[in-house]
């Protein structure tokens, strides 16, 4: 069994965990989410020889909801005190806005950032009105905030659900629903932009992976999101099929093994 270990960054702590041994690893889940998200990724990293740290968000999860700053910036600095309180570079492994976070860190920390996979990857902001970004902000106040994402939720498993879709949305349902973690996730929605993410990706050399999913609800043209992040960071990309924003837990059989060929690819260069 996991044990959850704790990382005090000041004004909360994060909750963490680590398994195996081996060339470092980072997970870093989205808004929303929980570290969890990455459940079928990390045995078989931990099997294929890595050492997988998994975090959850400020205010999500098991980690504490009285941090001051939320969003990519504050997710990349949790990236970068992991790493360094690990000691060890990292390939950062993150999903959706855990992806702006990953090049942020790479592009500031580049010693500590050995290679990224990007998934369903948040690196710029979506282009939306002034109506929808106002739409967005009211559905994400804190008052029906978990109401809004259990109802969203379902969404952006597009395709196949993982097997244990069930019971894994009720675990992160129930996780907003405790006291104070809709306060932070509105705090993380309403604070959150990828500007920097964006304005940094020329700056990031390290090797990427980009996995997306071809029905990913959160973008126009996943495949074309994933081709222009491809050609800002020269990286190689996996559309996945029948798989939506989380195509880590929904299409595991294609995810994972691609995932591993890239991290062995990366240390035979190195």
């Amino acid at each position: 069994m996991t044990t959850t270990l704790t990382l005090d960054r000041g004004d909360g702590r994060l909750a963490y965990d680590v398994r195996g041994t081996g060339p470092l690893v980072i997970c870093a889940p989205g808004m929303g989410d929980i570290r969890q998200t990455f459940r079928f990724l990390v045995p078989a990293l931990v099997d294929a020889g890595y050492r997988v740290a998994t975090f959850d968000l400020r205010g999500h999860g098991e980690s504490d909801t009285t941090f001051v700053g939320y969003g990519d910036e504050a997710e990349a600095s949790d990236i970068v005190a992991l790493a360094e309180l690990l000691g060890s570079p990292a390939t950062v492994i993150g999903n959706s806005m855990g992806s702006a976070a990953g090049v942020i860190a790479a592009a500031e920390r580049p010693e500590l950032v050995s290679a990224l996979v990007l998934v369903g990857p948040f690196v710029r902001n979506p282009q939306i009105n002034a109506f929808q970004r106002g739409v967005m902000n009211v559905a994400t106040a804190p008052l029906w905030a978990a109401a809004v994402w259990k109802a969203y939720l379902p969404s952006l498993y597009a395709g196949r659900k993982p097997v244990d879709f069930a019971d894994y949305a009720t675990r992160t349902n129930a996780a907003m629903r405790r006291k104070g973690y809709a306060k932070t996730f509105s705090k993380t929605a309403h604070t959150n932009t990828h500007e920097l993410s964006e304005r940094v990706l020329s700056m990031v050399k390290t090797p990427a992976l980009i996995v997306m999913g071809e029905l990913d609800p959160d973008f126009p043209s996943p495949a074309g999101e994933a081709s222009w992040i491809s050609e800002q960071l020269n990286a190689e990309v996996l559309m996945v099929a029948e798989a939506g924003h989380y195509p880590q837990s929904q299409r595991p059989e294609i995810v994972t093994p691609a995932v591993i060929d890239f991290l062995a690819t990366i240390a035979h260069r190195a």
